[in-house]
């Protein structure tokens, strides 16, 4: 009888969780938001497919842990509700028992707390980040797309992620927006809004949002489109994809990462597009038929070409490409053909990559917003990758010429408040007034140095060096650094130190940088300027307010 009643109990339990497993499968009928995964990096990554309702839904591969998991990912289900998902895994489906429903994430009561969670730059729930996707401002929402694999803290399985933000300070992450189809993975590209319905896919007085996006194969990378009705929450893939296939033009399987802009002198859609061994233009009425104008060398990946007026005269302006390594040229495009004057030039190096800039940016505020991927990683995390502060980008006459000039958003001014502030000190001196912050968490400092008798100086973190100046070779960090004035002994840094990045922006944004943390920790200096009878011009401190 005792065995009989466990053998009732068991399966009424089954039955009441609506659980089937199989050999290799498992069934849910979905009744909460998450499903969660329980992951092992000492497993070898294994194909899990997705069936809703008997139909193929996606497919991916994964490391699904047998017994402990080092961390959970999870797969919103909530558009799934009352349907029957079916997953199939060829690796070891020990795992598949572990697999549950939930309306929480595990690890949901320490979520933004984690010690090694940045606490004023965007990072995913979970899963790795990489290249910024789809950058557009809509109704009063600004959109952050990414490159998102949800089912590790390494780089596979590329959907587009999306997060959402009133002030591009606080974010808000949703569901992901582009999926793995039969052509490949979702790689980077841009989203417009078709306010005048070239595409036909607007609904009634609603414009669709449109994404052109990167799908890799392993044999070919192909440009396709999809569209929203939604703000940007779905995405309906165009039945006729790939809208451009050039792997044999260019001989060459590395064509991706369409960013896509209306020009309005011409009255036509503007693709630019990485192909082998630069930027190419294509040309669009419809975003569906594009056609291919020409070809600028010299870059790699992520393209993107914007408008700027000069020192913010609306009646000189010039055109600005770049790739993603952060080097750029500046020049006239007319619609077609981008004609390169200046270049190439870098205004940011360090952990930032694949940086992209906002489109739809109404006329009444005019600035174009660039938000870069950080390569920082973050040990001991469920999620890896970081998006870098927000910046503004102007063009500024200096004297060398034009040049790409980028600061923080006035918005993130938010959550630093000033604490402290000190004027004309020795280095000794700024030392130990700033001892009393070695052991904050996030920090924001202001300073300007000067030197006197030292050719060099800097500002270090426990060992690490933030600024390391040498005006002899002229070098800042160890890349080539003019002033202005280039008999000026002054040099003034903007820091923002998180948990696991620091970001500096050198004299209003010239030349900026950035850096995983990684303090020493066997010194015991904290912050520490050096430098022979460095001179301390300006020093002010501001504590930070976390966005989470």
């Amino acid at each position: 009888m005792k065995t009989s009643g466990k053998i009732a109990l068991t399966l009424c339990t089954f039955l009441l969780s609506h659980l089937l497993l199989t050999a290799g499968e498992v069934s849910l009928l979905i009744k909460k938001r998450y499903v969660n995964f329980p992951i092992s990096h000492t497993q070898e990554r294994k194909r899990m497919t997705f069936q809703v309702d008997g139909e193929p839904d996606l497919s991916i591969v994964i490391r699904l842990a047998p017994d402990e998991a080092a961390y959970w990912v999870f797969k919103d289900v909530s558009a799934l509700k009352g349907k029957t998902l079916k997953i199939t895994y060829e690796g070891n489906d020990k795992g598949l028992s572990k697999i549950y429903q939930s309306d929480e994430i595990e690890g949901q009561a320490n979520l933004y707390k984690e010690q090694n969670r940045p606490q004023f730059h965007f990072t995913s729930r979970r899963g790795w980040i990489n290249d910024p996707n789809g950058l557009i401002y809509h109704e009063g929402e600004y959109h952050l797309f990414y490159q998102h694999n949800p089912f590790e803290r390494d780089w596979e399985n590329m959907h587009w992620g999306h997060a959402v933000s009133k002030d591009l300070v606080h974010w808000t992450e949703l569901p992901d927006a582009l999926f793995p189809d039969h052509t490949g993975t979702m790689f980077s590209g841009s989203t417009v809004i078709d306010y005048h319905n070239t595409a036909g896919f607007n609904r009634g007085k609603t414009p669709a949002m449109v994404a052109a996006f990167t799908a890799a194969s392993s044999d070919r990378q192909v440009q396709g489109i999809a569209y929203s009705l939604d703000r940007g929450r779905t995405f309906t893939k165009y039945a006729k994809n790939p809208v451009i296939d050039s792997k044999e033009k260019w001989n060459s399987v590395d064509t991706r990462d369409p960013k896509v802009f209306w020009y309005a002198p011409s009255n036509h859609w503007v693709m630019v597009l990485n192909e082998r061994d630069g930027h190419s233009i294509y040309t669009s009425a419809n975003l569906k038929d594009w056609k291919y104008e020409s070809h600028t060398t010299g870059f790699w990946e992520c393209p993107e070409l914007f408008e700027l007026p000069v020192d913010g005269d609306p009646k000189h302006t010039k055109w600005v490409m770049y790739g993603a390594s952060g080097t750029y040229m500046t020049g006239n495009f007319d619609g077609k053909v981008f004609t390169p004057e200046t270049g190439k030039y870098c205004y940011t190096t360090g952990s930032i990559y694949a940086a992209q800039t906002f489109t739809n940016i109404p006329a009444t505020d005019g600035r174009r917003i660039q938000i870069g991927w950080g390569r920082i990683n973050h040990p001991g995390m469920p999620f890896n990758g970081m998006m870098m502060m927000p910046t503004e980008l102007t063009l500024r006459t200096t004297k060398d010429g034009i040049r790409l000039v980028s600061v923080p958003v006035r918005e993130a001014e938010v959550l630093f408040t000033p604490i402290r502030t000190w004027h004309s000190l020795s280095s000794d001196e700024a030392n130990r007034q700033l001892a009393e912050f070695y052991t904050a968490d996030c920090l924001r400092i202001q300073t300007t140095i000067k030197l006197s008798h030292a050719t060099d100086a800097g500002f270090n973190l426990f060992g690490q060096r933030i600024i390391s100046y040498d005006m002899n070779s002229t070098t800042l960090n160890g890349r080539f650094y003019s002033p202005q004035d280039p008999t000026s002994m002054e040099l003034s840094a903007d820091i923002y130190i998180d948990r696991t990045s620091i970001e500096v922006f050198i004299d209003g944004g010239l030349y900026s940088y950035s850096m995983e943390r990684r303090p020493d920790n066997n010194n015991k200096e904290g912050f520490h300027f050096w430098g022979n009878r460095v001179e301390v011009k300006e020093l002010e401190v501001y504590a930070v307010n976390s966005i989470w």
